[in-house]
Parts: structure tokens; sequence; C-alpha cells
């Protein structure tokens, strides 16, 4: 039963710290699909409305920069659809704090007349999770989204 709760404790443990979160800056609206939540690199056109500061972070688990930032923007389009945004204006990403390493420890002790000595080694193999932070705006007219263009090679 102890090995079952200390299991539960360090699940929810990762998954707290995998966890995405806002702070309002204006009104939020119904919650929409986030397929349709689009990122924003630099401001976009015309007149858009802000909703929140949003910050997210990378799973766990995830390994890799690329994935560990598609992991943290996929956070970010779920935490602005939750409020209603349409976009999301990206500000940034930074890396998270890394607690690796190993760490070798021992002691020694008597005990009931005996010597008795204990040392362990532990590792921790998890990765550094990936931060990212942007603001939750709703863009009444999004532009078309543009995709790039691709040329074919030049026939021999």
């Amino acid at each position: 039963m102890r090995v079952f709760r200390t299991v539960v404790l360090l699940a929810t443990l990762a998954l707290a710290g995998c966890a995405s979160s806002h702070v309002l800056t204006g009104t939020p609206r119904a919650p929409i699909d986030p397929a349709q939540v689009r990122i924003y690199y630099g401001p976009p056109p015309g007149q858009y409305e802000e909703i929140a500061i949003l910050n997210a972070s990378s799973g766990a688990l995830t390994y890799g920069d690329q994935n560990k930032i598609d992991s943290a923007l996929q956070k970010l389009r779920r935490e602005a659809a939750k409020l209603g945004a349409n976009g999301v204006l990206f500000q940034g990403t930074a890396d998270g704090h890394r607690d690796g390493g190993i760490r070798v420890g021992g002691g020694l002790g008597r005990g009931s007349g005996r010597w008795f000595s204990s040392a362990g080694v532990g590792v921790n193999v998890s990765p550094r999770p990936k931060y990212a932070n942007g603001i939750a705006i709703w863009v009444p007219n999004p532009p078309p989204e543009t995709a790039p263009q691709v040329t074919s090679p030049p026939q021999r």
C-alpha cells in the first residue's frame, strides 16, 4: 500500500509540473477548438484584443528540443482555446532548471552492538523542461494562413 501511495504521489507531481496557466488581462469568450487557435510570432495586422497572459511547459518526459517546443506550444493553444482566444501572440521560450545528475550518499551507524553501513546511488534522467509564454488574443478577422510556396526542381 505504501508503494502505491508513493507512485500516485510521484505521478501527480509529474503531471503538475507540465501544466499550463493563465492570468486574465481581458474578457474571456466561449471556449473554442484548439485547432482553431493560431500562433502569431509578431502582432497580427489590424486590431486584436488581449485576453490573458499564458504560460506552459513541455511534458515531464518529453525529449528533444523540437518536441519540447511543440509540446509547450500545443499547451498554449489549449489554454487559449479554453478562454475563447483564436490566437496566441508568442513571447518566447526558456529552458527549465535541470535537477539531474548522480547523487551519492552513505552512512555508518551502530545498532544492537553491531556495525552496519549503507550507501546509495541515485540517477535522475528526466529531461529539462522547456517553458513557453504568450498572450491569448482575439483577432476579429484573422488573415488567411499562407502556405509555404513549394517549387519543383528544374527539369533536366
